[in-house]
């Protein structure tokens, strides 16, 4: 069972990035990326602010996109980078597990 919300050092270990960094494209992409705050004013993701912050990580890391071009693409809704996404999250989970799997061998 998922969570609803994700702690931006859950957030920063999911992504492999440093918890600044998320912060970083948070406040950039504040259209796209809108985390909620509890009562010590900590930022809580949920699961689509994760994926966008996937999509923008993708964007920046693979194709080496400067924030302007990251926010033209978001904008224009390319499902393309969205399916990548996708593609490349559920291939680390395959392999994550194949390791686990060698070993128990």
């Amino acid at each position: 069972m998922e969570k609803l919300y994700y702690s931006i050092s859950e957030v920063a270990k999911e992504l492999g990035e440093n918890p600044s960094c998320i912060r970083y494209w948070s406040d950039s992409f504040s259209k796209f990326v809108k985390p909620t705050r509890n009562a010590k004013g900590n930022r809580l993701y949920k699961a689509e602010d994760i994926q966008t912050l996937r999509q923008i990580q993708h964007l920046v890391n693979v194709k080496g996109l400067k924030l302007e071009g990251v926010e033209k693409e978001l904008r224009a809704g390319h499902s393309n980078v969205d399916k990548t996404v996708k593609a490349i999250t559920s291939l680390k989970e395959i392999r994550s597990q194949l390791v686990q799997v060698r070993e128990l061998l």
